[in-house]
């Protein structure tokens, strides 16, 4: 029986996959194993096989559909945390799959113990995360968050645009979109975003951010070149320069 929580692991290389899951599984996890993409999204869709579940371990190269499919297709079910392996080390490739709304990415080879540390830092973060709205009534004990005729629904954690569409926001999207909300005015550094949103420093050449801000400011459809809603204050970091408010319908 696990003491810490359930994972899914999905990689089409045997070797790889039965490691991780009993070294999961050692280190008190629940793990759910897959061999590819397919069989994977047909058991996440059915609420009780995935019920429980904190986050998947995805395998980018994977015959059939690859990881890139799979987390676009996950992503219309669920904002379920996602880290991303890949046997390729062109950032292109991981930026991509940053993009797609995976939380995270590990290269091949890479040593267990630190997807194991990378699991727990995303467990750590969502249930303090989750924490938050019980410890002290901060501004997300009221339901909805607006600004610029978008909504966020904090039980939901959806993101309803100006024209009415909605929009599911993956954990570390979310994350980063409530420290800017929570912050609004202020400016917010690099460091305060990595650690916040990912339980760690900024690492030198890190990019991680500069692909979370992107993807955010797409999200909310602000012009990358001259955004008006998440602007860059350089040097500093970056500031939600628009009014927000908060209410409980």
């Amino acid at each position: 029986m696990s003491d810490k929580g359930k994972i899914f692991v999905v990689d089409d290389d045997d070797a790889i996959r039965e490691l991780l899951a009993g070294y999961l599984q050692k280190n008190g996890f629940e793990v759910s194993a897959y061999p590819d993409g397919e069989s994977f999204l047909q058991d996440f869709a059915c609420p009780e096989r995935s019920e429980g579940h904190q986050l998947v371990v995805l395998d980018i190269m994977m015959p059939g559909i690859d990881g890139y499919e799979v987390v676009r297709r996950l992503r219309e079910l669920s904002m379920i945390p996602v880290i991303m392996l890949t046997a390729v080390s062109d950032d292109v490739d991981r930026i991509v799959g940053l993009e797609l709304g995976a939380d995270d990415y590990l290269a091949k080879p890479f040593n267990p113990r630190e997807l194991l540390a990378r699991i727990k830092a995303i467990v750590r973060r969502i249930e303090a995360y989750e924490k938050v709205p019980d410890a002290g009534k901060s501004v997300t004990d009221q339901r909805y968050c607006r600004f610029n005729h978008f909504c966020i629904d904090t039980v939901s954690r959806n993101l309803t645009l100006p024209d009415g569409r909605c929009a599911g926001l993956s954990g570390s999207d979310y994350s980063l979109l409530m420290l800017f909300v929570e912050h609004a005015g202020q400016v917010v550094s690099r460091e305060d975003i990595a650690r916040l949103t990912r339980s760690r420093k900024v690492l030198p050449m890190d990019r991680f951010i500069d692909v979370q801000i992107s993807r955010l400011r797409h999200q909310l459809e602000d012009d990358a070149r001259n955004p008006s809603i998440i602007k860059t204050v350089r040097g500093k970091g970056y500031v939600m320069a628009t009014e927000v408010s908060f209410s409980d319908a």
